[in-house]
């Protein structure tokens, strides 16, 4: 049974009407104000998803608690053109955010996103094969025209509203004011609160457990062990609460940093037999952190480390050598997404009895591991040059 018919919105529509509407105008002016700008970006893309799922919400409360009718002294084109204008106004606030979403995941650049930096955000599951293709293109023609119908629609709504509002028939726009203000008549009971909200949220929770379920594979169970030096072949042990491996680069000409959670190393190191000594080091790029999601999940995606398909980075350092100023050079050989580089690397060790403390460092570049290589090769958004730092401690095994 549908709630009594009466000539007010109920409580839970009149909000929700307002707030789509202010969502909508914010949207308006943040798509012509966020070029260059990724915080603006995520932010149009955020709250795009949250009109996407407001308006499933809507649907589904409207669907349970019919609006009041139309005026009796509104005359029939005027109701069918007041029908058409929502009915038109529903499709555009879900088909412009699908839209959307169908637009970032079809670009060739594929950022992540990460509504109001927290909630990790799929691209849509059957769009592997279609970036920056003719897909993406139509897209984009249809989002950006689909913008301007809503703004001339919108213009349509209000001015319908308070043509009857001011004109001798009964007024329309009083039914969604919220408060007391204009209400004549209480509105009408509300029923439906668990489908509306209930299945906007659970359909929400499903898409961003996506993400969750295609972390990335877990670390080996021995550590060390798929390198030259085999983890019972070493002669030190790795302190991992004291040692770490960090990063630091510039996005946007200002600095960034972040630490590798997990990794595995296997040393075998004599300073009197450097010919034979040798460092295994297998780095997970899915556990970087940087204290900024977006960048966390970026590293993580397809065109970078792609670390569903690729968990581990595999250094070898090889080649030690004694240097002049009593540290240590050598040639880092890695192998990242089955692409080979090998990149000069010093470090200084000291070694005090059955302990040892190190640091080292190095200078990656994103174009020779192709990462981020799609959409920014020129080092236009994230510079090219990345600084690696490894510092800690090791204990002689005995």
């Amino acid at each position: 049974m549908h709630a009594p018919s009466s000539n007010r919105y109920t409580v839970v529509a009149i909000l929700l009407h307002w707030a789509i509407a202010g969502l909508i105008l914010f949207m308006i002016w943040l798509g012509w104000n966020m070029d260059d700008n990724e915080a603006r970006f995520q932010l149009h893309k955020s709250i795009g998803i949250a009109i996407l799922f407001l308006s499933v919400a809507r649907v589904l409360w409207r669907w349970r608690n019919p609006p009041p009718p139309l005026p009796d002294d509104m005359t029939p084109w005027e109701k069918r053109l007041s029908h058409g204008v929502h009915v038109a106004f529903y499709a555009l606030m879900i088909g412009l955010p699908l839209l959307g979403w169908l637009l970032v995941s079809t670009s060739s650049f594929q950022i992540s996103t990460v509504l109001f930096g927290t909630v990790s955000w799929p691209h849509l599951p059957f769009t592997e094969g279609l970036k920056g293709g003719v897909v993406h293109d139509v897209t984009e023609f249809l989002h950006s025209k689909g913008a301007w119908v809503l703004i001339v629609l919108l213009g349509l709504h209000v001015a319908g509203a308070i043509k009857h509002e001011f004109a001798a028939e009964e007024g329309v726009f009083k039914r969604m004011i919220p408060g007391l203000f204009g209400r004549p008549h209480s509105p009408p009971p509300a029923q439906g609160y668990a489908i509306a909200f209930g299945g906007a949220v659970l359909l929400f929770a499903i898409i961003a457990a996506v993400p969750l379920m295609k972390s990335s594979p877990s670390a080996p169970a021995s550590p060390g062990t798929t390198g030259t030096v085999p983890a019972d072949e070493g002669n030190w042990a790795i302190d991992p609460a004291a040692s770490e491996i960090t990063f630091t680069g510039t996005y946007q000409k200002k600095p960034f940093s972040g630490t590798f959670g997990r990794w595995d190393a296997s040393v075998l190191f004599d300073a009197e037999d450097l010919d034979s000594s040798a460092i295994e080091v297998e780095v997970y790029p899915g556990s970087a952190s940087t204290g900024t999601k977006l960048y966390d999940d970026t590293i993580q995606g397809g065109e970078w480390f792609d670390t569903n398909s690729f968990p581990a980075v595999k250094v070898s350092l090889i080649n030690i050598a004694a240097s002049a100023d009593g540290g240590y050079t050598a040639e880092a050989s890695m192998l990242v997404k089955d692409q080979a580089i090998n990149v000069p690397f010093d470090f200084n060790l000291t070694i005090e009895g059955d302990t040892a403390t190190f640091d080292g460092r190095t200078t990656l570049s994103r174009k020779a591991l192709n990462l981020g290589q799609q959409s920014d090769p020129g080092g236009d958004w994230v510079d090219d040059s990345v600084e690696v730092t490894v510092k800690g401690s090791a204990t002689r095994k005995e």
